[in-house]
């Protein structure tokens, strides 16, 4: 299964979310892909088998990915302060991949029906729906 998180700005979030797959799920490799190179070097560092950065490799590795993980902003046009292109958003958001989007309010996007969570909470619920749509729930 291929496993994808997609993170800009610092890869906080992206970060967060590749330590805990792991932790949950340690012989499943992660792939990442920065919008810039901090963040990519952030997921790396992380625990990430794989990682790159920019456009193009959100293009290519959108494409085959099983499931994906992010910021919601991955998937709207000009968010994470500009460095989620149009293609960008049009490639996560029309991967056939399953995808487990986290709320970001710095996206200027609110979603109702979600409560005001935390990173911390944010990244454990990821990780449940993730776990749960894997089947590597116990």
């Amino acid at each position: 299964m291929k496993v994808l998180v997609i993170d800009g700005q610092g890869g906080g979030m992206g970060r967060a979310l590749i330590e805990a797959l792991k932790k949950a799920c340690p012989d499943q490799p992660v792939l990442c892909v920065g919008t810039n190179a901090m963040a990519t070097a952030s997921m790396l560092r992380s625990g990430a088998e794989g990682g790159a950065t920019g456009e193009n490799a959100v293009l290519v590795n959108a494409k085959d990915a099983d499931v994906i993980l992010g910021p919601v902003g991955i998937v709207l046009a000009d968010a994470l302060m500009g460095e989620i292109t149009p293609a960008m958003a049009v490639a996560v958001g029309a991967s056939r991949a399953r995808k487990i989007l986290l709320p970001a309010t710095n996206c200027r996007v609110q979603i109702a029906g979600t409560g005001a969570l935390s990173m911390q909470q944010a990244v454990a619920d990821a990780v449940d729906k993730y776990l749960q749509w894997s089947g590597e729930a116990t």
